[in-house]
């Protein structure tokens, strides 16, 4: 790859993960929804599952018209981990703005609450995780915005690089010159 290819491949990739990156704000604000309305919390899945079909439309898109309809493996695979970066890194600093500036103990109190009504107490206490349970909500707690934030990078970024294997497979094309 040619230093203009690969400019250009990181300006179509900064494009589509900011791209992304909306998609995932969108599927977090759902996901806080959702802690008490069900059809928020539907969206929010049906957002997460979205995440892969979306990154294969935009290399697609990328592959067609940046690349004039020939990709490589390499190529494709480094687009999606690139796409899902820059994605991330927008959403991180999303995340952590919401987290510092505007949830004031929302979320952890609320899992904290769902966790404590009696159905879910008598499952997790037959299940034998009450400590478990109890050790994770005083992590929740004691964790940072920034801790949040950086946690939710590095599973993004793991995920594109995971998700980008099969995407770039699929969507490979090299052409053929006879």
């Amino acid at each position: 790859m040619t230093a203009p290819e690969y400019k250009q491949l990181k300006a179509f990739a900064r494009v589509d993960g900011a791209l992304l990156a909306v998609l995932m704000i969108a599927c977090f604000a759902c996901y806080i929804a959702g802690l008490t309305s069900p059809l928020y919390g539907f969206l929010s899945i049906v957002a997460i599952v979205m995440m892969p079909f979306f990154a294969g439309i935009r290399l697609k898109r990328f592959r067609d018209t940046g690349l004039e309809g020939s990709i490589s493996f390499m190529r494709g695979w480094a687009y999606i981990c690139l796409m899902f970066f820059y994605g991330g890194l927008i959403f991180a600093l999303a995340q952590y703005a919401y987290m510092a500036y505007m949830d004031k103990g929302y979320l952890v109190m609320t899992i904290t609450n769902i966790l404590a009504l009696p159905e879910n107490a008598e499952v997790i206490k037959q299940l034998g995780m009450a400590d478990q349970v109890s050790e994770s909500i005083h992590m929740l707690q004691a964790m940072r915005p920034i801790d949040f934030a950086l946690n939710m990078l590095t599973t993004i970024i793991m995920g594109g690089i995971m998700l980008g294997l099969p995407i770039a497979a699929i969507m490979k094309k090299v052409k053929v010159d006879y």
